[in-house]
């Protein structure tokens, strides 16, 4: 059986390689990757403390959390296709000039 200690560092080492991938990436849907594994590490850690503690309460945010993943993806996604169809391209510089 896995301890807690190995469960811990792996969501520690999702989240930081899902901190590193929004900061560095370069196009929208490595961000929306990135956001995914954020999610993705918090609900794990959910599900690690729910297992150790004994309590329901820690699956029961997991599951909310992969719904909002969910949704998250598909307006992210939706906004991305309208986005590329505008403009052709997806890069992060291309965005940052929209501020204006």
């Amino acid at each position: 059986m896995v301890d807690f200690q190995q469960l811990i560092s792996l969501v520690i080492s999702i989240f930081v390689i899902s901190i590193w991938g929004i900061l560095i990436a370069s196009h929208l849907i490595s961000i929306l990757i990135s956001l995914e594994l954020l999610l993705l590490a918090a609900s794990l850690a959910f599900i690690t403390f729910s297992i150790f503690l004994n309590d329901i309460i820690g699956q029961i945010f997991a599951l909310l959390i992969l719904t909002v993943a969910g949704a998250e993806s598909v307006i992210g996604l939706a906004i991305l296709l309208s986005f590329y169809r505008l403009r052709g391209d997806i890069h992060i510089s291309i965005i940052n000039s929209l501020k204006s």
